[in-house]
């Protein structure tokens, strides 16, 4: 029985027949409500005209939601409004789970389960309308959805209706990207809701990677004890991630007739029902931001906010993405204190200052900015749109990660060359895994995929084949292009399996590990399960807790991915496939005789290979999904071929093994070296058969210790494996490396006297004050024209030796402009020494080359009435006294004659008495003698 009751107390009734005028007209529609009033449950039944008397004909009717728990809690109450059970006239799609009947006309569904259907049926065969609830959380796949849906809704199918709906969203925007659809507003019944801001006493540390200060989260825990005093109702606590709500629940303690549940993501489904029913006792409710839309928690009245988020980041230089901790959005922190007054009057506690709070960011960051986008670059490639310049998108992906992600998928085949999607990209798309994992789980157990000769020798694997990945890996809101089919044609005929064993190289058991191991990396694990792969895949298999369930239920979908190939099981079970993006985990981006690993690879004996144990296929698995994190134990410390370095906590399991294939790791704020969090051992082979498209072996000449070094290097990306002295280096390159040196440790490695300095002193005076044909003696000017100056003596060089044995200022000569036949007027324009009055020739100094000086005794100058120039500028005099000091500077005599020698002269006449000190120095005559030697 419909409970009609329920349904005609939400406030978004009253916006229904704008609603449906809008999509009536428009086919397009922006529904703006606040939480609580029945948009993500009234509005799909009404539109599916499942509530009767409505006046609306029977639809099919899709609803997106971002989060798992959403979509199962929506379908859940839809059901109970009807007065039904799940998958009868509602149901729900979500990644492992499909309650969904054969007459159901409401289907809720996450939004990548969405785009995996988009890809498969562009035109979405038989659904009326779509709804995409929590549009403001701009979650990728989300986005992608959207731009997806108006592409088919402009090209294939005009009648399909589209709803965007929000509590809080840039209703404009999407307004504009959906084509001018009209904006409703729905106003909900809104109870005060007060704000009480309740800061820390003392500073704490800023959040930093996955890091909260401890100091902030006993705080938070305390601000529920004062909630709890202070006010009646169920307590909503909002904590950043799963282990912070685990501390804040250990420092909550036992609270007497309080019960205390958690809510996130990876909590059990009876949690989850539980915090959705009413309960007999009070509760305190601690969730992440799960809790901020889609749901309602009955009974609460309280919200404790401690003011964070998590957000993905991706750093593409050392190839680690991860979550990071952030200050929550002001929108974020409206919709966590709402929650307060969903059904009366509340109170909100901000564990921060107000003063802090117009600083923070008004909306939080669009995932599409933030994100890796290689799952989203390989739906683009596959919907047809490469670059995805066509896609209809509130923020067009950043021009850096989209070349990041466009790497990353060429190394594993699943693009070509143009960007365009090939066969294998196809299949990929579809596992509903990110592409790395999807690759991992091709190559090491997909059928047929045995080891060509080249990778299993360690042959580096051609570009752009299913080799080791590179590190990290405007819209057109009113286009009308249709969806773009993929292109591309037949993969490469290697790509399915180069560089790794497959199903065929493995006795029975083999294809289970691996889809075992996928399991665990698509989806974080808890925490002490460990770090270490093979212990963290035994821990899941004896765990009895939630996750094992659903690492248990995701084994089973890949299983059937795989085998099921493009049969129709193969398809079911990759529609399920859904949240690679936002719920997986995040991941950052010798031979071990202790555990005996050995990698056996497929021969041609079809499958009759040795078995291969779990550890060793842990350890391919990790390797293939992410090759540039395989590294070597290289001092204290892990050597990426990425170049990254890496520590293992103390207490790894995998500490001492000579290699590792890193899964997870991050790099926290402030640290040189990325953290493992999540790995396996591995042998060189594996190394080798992974990150083979990294294997190099090259001749090396560099300059290195003062000298150059030259040798025969065998590299795994930046790791290098043998090494062995070149005698017969290659001239070019050992004059490279000479090159090298001189930029290092500048022209001193040349034999240099005094007159070679002053020559480029005074070349170098001449091109600040002529400018050509004189040259350019800077280092940079000479390093670019070295083969102009230095050679033959260069291309004879060897080592640091022959650098000293070069004359740099014959070899300077060789730059004069000798052509024009200005180098014959050096000595005129930039002499080294210049006469003077009293018949001495003084070198003039070069150094500064806006004006040189001339340093001459004050005696030497009577009777010069200017000063003397050089190419047209005057030269800085220094005069000084009899003692070699400087007594006066003047680039002008006849003043210094005038205003300034009678104060030197006072000054001095008394210190000097042997020497000359005439009244009138413009008269005078210059000497370069005492008065005694003048007498005689």
């Amino acid at each position: 029985m419909i409970r009609y009751d329920v349904l005609d107390a939400l406030p978004v009734r009253g916006a229904l027949p704008a609603l449906h005028d809008a999509l009536e007209r428009h086919g397009t529609a922006v529904l703006v409500a606040p939480p609580g009033t029945g948009k993500t449950t009234l509005v799909p039944l009404a539109l599916a005209g499942l509530l009767g008397g409505e006046g609306a004909p029977a639809r099919r009717v899709v609803v997106a939601e971002p989060r798992r728990i959403a979509a199962r809690a929506a379908a859940r109450r839809m059901a109970w409004l009807l007065g039904e059970r799940p998958g009868a006239s509602v149901g729900y799609t979500v990644r492992g789970e499909r309650v969904v009947g054969r007459h159901a006309r409401v289907e809720v569904v996450t939004t990548g389960v969405l785009l995996q259907r988009l890809q498969r049926d562009q035109e979405l065969t038989g659904v009326d309308a779509v709804v995409l609830d929590e549009c403001h959380e701009r979650h990728l796949d989300a986005d992608t959805s959207a731009a997806f849906l108006w592409d088919v809704r402009q090209a294939l199918r005009p009648e399909l209706r589209l709803v965007a709906a929000s509590a809080t969203t840039d209703a404009e925007g999407w307004s504009r990207l959906l084509g001018g659809a009209p904006v409703v507003e729905a106003h909900g019944v809104s109870y005060p809701v007060e704000t009480v801001w309740a800061p820390p006493a003392r500073a704490v540390r800023p959040p930093h990677g996955m890091r909260v200060d401890p100091a902030l989260l006993a705080h938070v825990a305390s601000v529920v004890r004062r909630a709890l005093a202070e006010r009646a109702g169920d307590v909503l606590c909002f904590l950043p991630g799963v282990g912070e709500i685990s501390r804040v629940a250990g420092l909550l303690g036992a609270l007497g007739d309080v019960d205390v549940l958690q809510v996130h993501g990876r909590a059990p489904a009876a949690v989850q029902d539980a915090v959705l029913a009413p309960g007999a006792r009070r509760r305190v409710v601690l969730a992440t931001s799960v809790a901020e839309s889609s749901l309602t928690v009955p009974g609460v009245r309280v919200v404790v906010d401690a003011g964070l988020a998590r957000e993905p980041r991706v750093g593409h230089a050392r190839g680690l993405s991860a979550l990071t901790t952030v200050r929550a959005s002001r929108a974020a922190a409206r919709q966590r204190a709402g929650r307060a007054g969903r059904e009366a009057p509340g109170v909100v506690y901000r564990c921060w200052a107000e003063a802090e709070d117009a600083r923070l960011p008004r909306f939080p960051a669009p995932e599409i900015k933030v994100a890796d986008l290689t799952a989203f670059a390989l739906q683009a490639a596959c919907w047809g749109d490469p670059d995805a310049s066509g896609l209809a998108l509130l923020d067009p992906p950043p021009g850096g990660a989209m070349t990041a992600a466009r790497s990353v998928l060429e190394a594993v085949g699943a693009v070509d060359c143009a960007g365009r999607a090939t066969e294998r990209g196809v299949r990929l798309s579809r596992l509903g895994l990110h592409p790395r994992l999807g690759r991992a789980l091709l190559d090491a157990a997909g059928p047929g995929s045995g080891v060509p000769p080249r990778a299993a020798s360690g042959a580096a694997a051609p570009a752009g084949r299913s080799g080791a990945l590179p590190p990290g890996t405007g819209a057109s809101p009113t286009g009308t292009s249709a969806p773009r089919q993929a292109a591309g044609g037949t993969a490469r005929p290697d790509a399915a399996g180069a560089g790794a064993p497959g199903a065929g190289g493995f006795r029975s058991g083999g294809a289970e590990v691996v889809a075992e191991v996928v399991g665990l990396l698509s989806e974080e694990a808890p925490r002490e399960y460990g770090d270490d792969l093979v212990s963290v895949l035994r821990a899941a298999r004896r765990g009895g807790d939630a996750y094992g369930a659903r690492w248990r239920a995701e084994v089973r979908r890949l299983r059937a991915a795989v085998e099921g190939g493009d049969d129709r099981r193969g398809q079911r079970a990759a529609a399920q496939g859904d949240d690679s993006g936002r719920e997986q985990r995040a991941t950052a981006q010798g031979d071990d005789s202790g555990r005996g690993r050995r990698a056996a690879v497929g021969g041609g004996d079809g499958g009759q290979g040795e078995r291969v144990g779990e550890d060793v296929l842990a350890g391919l698995v990790a390797a293939l999904a992410f090759p540039e994190r395989v590294a070597r134990k290289d001092g204290g410390s892990y050597l990426m071929v990425s170049g990254t370095r890496a520590e293992l906590p103390q207490g790894s399991a995998l500490r001492g093994a000579p290699w590792i294939a890193v899964a997870v790791a991050d790099r926290p704020v402030g640290r040189g070296h990325a953290r493992v969090q999540l790995g396996a051992a591995v042998d060189e082979e594996t190394a080798r058969l992974a990150a083979g498209a990294l294997l190099t072996e090259r001749d090396e000449v560099h300059w290195a210790d003062g000298d150059v070094v030259a040798r025969r290097v065998e590299r795994l990306g930046a790791v290098e494996l043998a090494v062995r002295p070149l005698a017969d280096a290659d001239p070019v390159l050992v004059r490279g490396a000479l090159l090298e040196g001189l930029r290092r440790e500048g022209f001193g490695l040349l034999r240099r006297s005094a007159d070679a300095d002053l020559l480029r002193k005074r070349l170098a005076f001449l091109r600040h004050r002529l400018g050509e044909p004189w040259p350019d003696v800077t280092d940079d000017a000479l390093l670019a024209r070295a083969d102009e100056w230095l050679e033959p003596e260069l291309s004879r060089a060897r080592r640091r030796a022959d650098l000293g044995r070069i004359d740099a200022g014959q070899a300077l000569t060789r730059l004069l402009p000798w052509a024009s036949g200005e180098a014959a007027r050096l000595d005129e324009l930039a002499p080294e020494r210049i006469p003077v009055p009293s018949g001495s020739r003084i070198r003039i100094d070069y150094d500064d080359p806006e004006q040189p000086v001339l340093a001459v005794k004050l005696q030497e100058m009577f009777g010069l009435q200017r000063s003397p120039e050089i190419a047209g500028v005057p030269l800085l005099v220094h005069l000084l006294s009899p003692a070699g000091r400087p007594a006066a500077v003047t680039a002008d005599l006849a003043s210094f004659w005038k205003d300034g020698y009678t104060g030197v002269r006072a000054e001095l006449r008394g210190r000097y008495p042997k020497h000359p000190w005439p009244k009138d120095p413009a008269t005078a005559e210059p000497t370069r003698y005492t008065k005694a030697r003048l007498g005689r």
